[in-house]
Protein backbone atom coordinates (compact mmCIF):
# COMPACT_ATOMS: atom_id res chain seq x y z
CA UNK A 1 0.00 0.00 0.00
CA UNK A 2 1.22 3.20 -1.06
CA UNK A 3 0.68 6.19 1.44
CA UNK A 4 0.27 9.08 -0.68
CA UNK A 5 -0.69 9.29 -4.16
CA UNK A 6 -0.37 11.15 -7.18
CA UNK A 7 -4.15 10.03 -8.40
CA UNK A 8 -6.06 12.93 -7.75
CA UNK A 9 -9.36 12.11 -6.07
CA UNK A 10 -7.75 9.25 -3.71
CA UNK A 11 -5.33 9.82 -0.70
CA UNK A 12 -3.75 6.07 -0.98
CA UNK A 13 -3.61 3.07 -2.91
CA UNK A 14 -3.93 -0.50 -2.16
CA UNK A 15 -2.93 -3.93 -4.02
CA UNK A 16 -3.70 -7.27 -2.75
CA UNK A 17 -3.87 -8.31 -6.72
CA UNK A 18 -1.52 -6.82 -9.13
CA UNK A 19 -1.34 -7.82 -12.85
CA UNK A 20 -4.00 -7.58 -15.21
CA UNK A 21 -5.61 -8.68 -18.93
CA UNK A 22 -6.72 -6.54 -21.65
CA UNK A 23 -10.31 -6.59 -22.14
CA UNK A 24 -11.39 -3.38 -24.39
CA UNK A 25 -9.52 -0.20 -26.25
CA UNK A 26 -9.31 1.34 -22.84
CA UNK A 27 -6.68 -0.58 -21.80
CA UNK A 28 -4.17 -0.24 -24.93
CA UNK A 29 -1.92 1.76 -23.14
CA UNK A 30 -2.22 0.63 -19.74
CA UNK A 31 -0.37 2.39 -17.06
CA UNK A 32 0.07 -0.46 -14.56
CA UNK A 33 1.01 -2.76 -17.40
CA UNK A 34 3.78 0.02 -18.34
CA UNK A 35 5.11 0.25 -14.80
CA UNK A 36 5.10 -3.79 -14.24
CA UNK A 37 7.14 -4.74 -16.61
CA UNK A 38 9.68 -2.94 -16.66
CA UNK A 39 10.77 -4.74 -13.34
CA UNK A 40 10.29 -8.22 -15.00
CA UNK A 41 13.11 -10.61 -14.15
CA UNK A 42 14.80 -8.82 -11.76
CA UNK A 43 14.84 -11.29 -9.03
CA UNK A 44 13.25 -10.65 -5.23
CA UNK A 45 11.44 -6.95 -7.20
CA UNK A 46 7.79 -6.88 -6.21
CA UNK A 47 7.15 -6.82 -9.76
CA UNK A 48 9.22 -9.91 -10.79
CA UNK A 49 6.51 -11.25 -12.88
CA UNK A 50 6.28 -8.45 -14.59
CA UNK A 51 1.97 -7.60 -14.89
CA UNK A 52 1.08 -11.31 -14.71
CA UNK A 53 -2.07 -11.60 -12.58
CA UNK A 54 -0.61 -12.03 -9.05
CA UNK A 55 -2.41 -12.93 -5.41
CA UNK A 56 -0.63 -10.63 -2.54
CA UNK A 57 -2.41 -12.80 0.61
CA UNK A 58 0.36 -10.81 2.73
CA UNK A 59 -1.23 -7.50 2.00
CA UNK A 60 -4.66 -8.33 2.71
CA UNK A 61 -4.44 -6.79 6.25
CA UNK A 62 -2.59 -3.60 5.49
CA UNK A 63 -5.65 -1.10 5.79
CA UNK A 64 -6.05 -2.27 9.25
CA UNK A 65 -2.88 -0.63 10.78
CA UNK A 66 -3.66 2.31 9.05
CA UNK A 67 -4.77 3.99 12.12
CA UNK A 68 -5.57 7.76 9.86
CA UNK A 69 -8.72 7.56 8.06
CA UNK A 70 -8.12 7.92 4.00
CA UNK A 71 -9.54 7.18 1.06
CA UNK A 72 -8.31 4.05 -0.30
CA UNK A 73 -7.87 3.42 -4.04
CA UNK A 74 -8.22 -0.79 -4.21
CA UNK A 75 -6.05 -2.47 -6.77
CA UNK A 76 -4.74 0.31 -8.70
CA UNK A 77 -2.13 -1.88 -10.27
CA UNK A 78 -4.71 -4.72 -11.64
CA UNK A 79 -8.56 -5.56 -11.47
CA UNK A 80 -10.18 -7.32 -8.64
CA UNK A 81 -13.04 -8.74 -10.15
CA UNK A 82 -10.98 -10.13 -12.79
CA UNK A 83 -12.16 -13.64 -13.81
CA UNK A 84 -8.88 -15.43 -12.61
CA UNK A 85 -9.22 -13.65 -9.14
CA UNK A 86 -10.98 -16.66 -6.75
CA UNK A 87 -14.29 -15.60 -5.44
CA UNK A 88 -12.42 -16.40 -1.78
CA UNK A 89 -9.75 -14.48 -2.17
CA UNK A 90 -12.37 -11.51 -3.31
CA UNK A 91 -14.19 -12.26 -0.20
CA UNK A 92 -11.06 -12.02 1.97
CA UNK A 93 -10.67 -8.63 0.41
CA UNK A 94 -13.53 -7.34 1.47
CA UNK A 95 -13.87 -9.02 4.60
CA UNK A 96 -10.76 -6.41 5.54
CA UNK A 97 -12.47 -3.28 4.16
CA UNK A 98 -15.90 -3.87 5.94
CA UNK A 99 -13.46 -4.14 9.39
CA UNK A 100 -11.75 -1.14 8.34
CA UNK A 101 -14.57 1.15 8.43
CA UNK A 102 -12.54 4.58 9.57
CA UNK A 103 -11.45 4.35 6.08
CA UNK A 104 -13.01 5.18 2.15
CA UNK A 105 -12.52 2.49 0.06
CA UNK A 106 -12.80 3.20 -3.57
CA UNK A 107 -12.62 -0.30 -5.63
CA UNK A 108 -13.14 0.35 -10.23
CA UNK A 109 -13.50 -2.33 -12.37
CA UNK A 110 -14.43 -2.90 -16.53
CA UNK A 111 -15.91 -6.13 -15.15
CA UNK A 112 -18.85 -4.70 -14.53
CA UNK A 113 -21.48 -7.76 -14.71
CA UNK A 114 -19.04 -9.62 -12.26
CA UNK A 115 -19.01 -7.29 -10.12
CA UNK A 116 -22.23 -6.88 -9.63
CA UNK A 117 -23.03 -10.59 -9.71
CA UNK A 118 -20.69 -10.93 -6.51
CA UNK A 119 -22.40 -7.50 -5.08
CA UNK A 120 -25.84 -9.21 -5.13
CA UNK A 121 -24.76 -12.46 -3.43
CA UNK A 122 -22.42 -10.89 -1.14
CA UNK A 123 -25.32 -8.21 0.15
CA UNK A 124 -28.28 -9.97 -0.75
CA UNK A 125 -29.21 -9.81 3.39
CA UNK A 126 -27.91 -6.90 4.09
CA UNK A 127 -27.35 -3.16 3.39
CA UNK A 128 -23.69 -2.03 1.43
CA UNK A 129 -21.01 -0.61 3.36
CA UNK A 130 -21.18 3.39 2.91
CA UNK A 131 -17.52 3.34 3.21
CA UNK A 132 -17.15 1.38 0.28
CA UNK A 133 -17.61 2.91 -3.05
CA UNK A 134 -17.93 0.80 -6.04
CA UNK A 135 -17.02 2.22 -9.80
CA UNK A 136 -16.94 1.32 -13.01
CA UNK A 137 -14.18 2.60 -16.03
CA UNK A 138 -16.35 4.21 -19.12
CA UNK A 139 -13.56 5.05 -22.01
CA UNK A 140 -16.67 5.61 -24.57
CA UNK A 141 -19.55 5.30 -26.14
CA UNK A 142 -19.11 1.18 -26.14
CA UNK A 143 -18.67 0.91 -22.51
CA UNK A 144 -21.95 2.33 -21.31
CA UNK A 145 -23.09 -0.78 -20.72
CA UNK A 146 -21.25 -1.26 -17.61
CA UNK A 147 -23.20 1.79 -16.22
CA UNK A 148 -26.52 -0.37 -16.46
CA UNK A 149 -24.55 -3.06 -14.70
CA UNK A 150 -22.96 -1.09 -12.11
CA UNK A 151 -26.83 0.51 -11.47
CA UNK A 152 -28.16 -3.11 -10.82
CA UNK A 153 -25.26 -3.31 -8.13
CA UNK A 154 -25.91 -2.78 -4.13
CA UNK A 155 -23.38 -0.17 -3.54
CA UNK A 156 -23.83 2.95 -0.97
CA UNK A 157 -21.72 5.06 -3.43
CA UNK A 158 -21.52 4.31 -7.50
CA UNK A 159 -19.25 6.11 -9.35
CA UNK A 160 -17.88 6.54 -12.96
CA UNK A 161 -14.29 6.24 -14.03
CA UNK A 162 -14.47 8.08 -17.35
CA UNK A 163 -11.16 7.73 -18.34
CA UNK A 164 -9.04 7.64 -20.74
CA UNK A 165 -11.41 9.27 -22.42
CA UNK A 166 -10.78 8.03 -26.17
CA UNK A 167 -14.42 9.12 -27.49
CA UNK A 168 -17.22 10.96 -27.08
CA UNK A 169 -19.75 8.43 -24.82
CA UNK A 170 -23.07 10.19 -25.32
CA UNK A 171 -26.63 10.57 -23.96
CA UNK A 172 -26.00 9.12 -19.92
CA UNK A 173 -28.97 8.20 -17.51
CA UNK A 174 -26.75 8.60 -14.26
CA UNK A 175 -29.78 7.93 -11.98
CA UNK A 176 -28.58 5.87 -9.14
CA UNK A 177 -24.79 7.27 -9.95
CA UNK A 178 -22.91 9.52 -7.03
CA UNK A 179 -19.77 10.50 -8.74
CA UNK A 180 -17.89 10.83 -12.39
CA UNK A 181 -14.64 10.83 -13.24
CA UNK A 182 -13.12 12.25 -16.25
CA UNK A 183 -9.55 12.72 -17.61
CA UNK A 184 -7.37 12.47 -21.00
CA UNK A 185 -5.04 9.45 -21.72
CA UNK A 186 -1.50 10.16 -20.60
CA UNK A 187 1.88 8.61 -21.44
CA UNK A 188 3.49 6.92 -24.53
CA UNK A 189 1.50 7.09 -27.42
CA UNK A 190 -1.06 8.84 -25.40
CA UNK A 191 -4.36 9.65 -27.49
CA UNK A 192 -5.95 12.93 -27.36
CA UNK A 193 -9.05 14.03 -25.94
CA UNK A 194 -11.41 16.19 -28.02
CA UNK A 195 -12.69 19.51 -25.31
CA UNK A 196 -16.58 18.36 -26.59
CA UNK A 197 -16.47 15.32 -25.09
CA UNK A 198 -15.48 16.37 -21.89
CA UNK A 199 -17.82 19.27 -21.59
CA UNK A 200 -20.48 16.77 -22.54
CA UNK A 201 -20.30 14.81 -19.45
CA UNK A 202 -19.39 18.20 -17.01
CA UNK A 203 -22.96 19.17 -18.43
CA UNK A 204 -24.80 15.85 -17.89
CA UNK A 205 -23.11 15.75 -14.85
CA UNK A 206 -24.71 19.40 -13.64
CA UNK A 207 -27.81 18.38 -15.46
CA UNK A 208 -28.49 15.24 -13.34
CA UNK A 209 -27.48 16.06 -10.22
CA UNK A 210 -23.95 14.41 -10.08
CA UNK A 211 -20.72 15.14 -8.30
CA UNK A 212 -17.86 16.20 -11.61
CA UNK A 213 -14.14 15.64 -11.15
CA UNK A 214 -11.70 16.62 -14.03
CA UNK A 215 -8.73 14.57 -12.90
CA UNK A 216 -6.70 15.68 -16.24
CA UNK A 217 -6.32 16.69 -19.63
CA UNK A 218 -3.30 14.16 -19.98
CA UNK A 219 -0.42 14.17 -22.44
CA UNK A 220 3.06 12.67 -22.33
CA UNK A 221 3.13 13.08 -18.73
CA UNK A 222 -0.41 13.26 -16.46
CA UNK A 223 0.38 16.99 -15.58
CA UNK A 224 1.31 18.15 -19.36
CA UNK A 225 -2.17 19.62 -20.15
CA UNK A 226 -3.23 20.72 -16.31
CA UNK A 227 -6.54 20.14 -14.81
CA UNK A 228 -8.77 23.17 -16.35
CA UNK A 229 -11.58 22.64 -18.41
CA UNK A 230 -12.91 26.24 -19.15
CA UNK A 231 -11.22 28.57 -17.02
CA UNK A 232 -11.38 26.55 -13.48
CA UNK A 233 -10.52 22.84 -11.58
CA UNK A 234 -13.60 21.21 -11.06
CA UNK A 235 -12.52 18.80 -7.97
CA UNK A 236 -16.57 17.85 -6.91
CA UNK A 237 -16.60 14.84 -4.46
CA UNK A 238 -19.93 12.67 -3.71
CA UNK A 239 -22.24 14.85 -1.15
CA UNK A 240 -21.42 11.72 1.45
CA UNK A 241 -18.43 13.31 2.04
CA UNK A 242 -18.24 17.13 0.26
CA UNK A 243 -18.78 18.42 3.95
Amino acid sequence: MADGSAIEWTDATWNPVTGCTKTTAGCDNCYAERFSERWRGIPGHPFEHGFDLTLRPERLGQPLAWKRARMIFVNSMSDLFHKEVPRAFIDRVFDTMERADWHVFQVLTKRSSLMRDYLRRRYRDAEPPAHIWLGVSVEDGRSRARIGHLRQAPAGVRFLSVEPLIGPVGEVDLTGIHWVIAGGESGPGARPMAIEWAREIRDMCAAQGVAFFFKQWGGIRPKTGGRELDGREWNEMPSQVAA
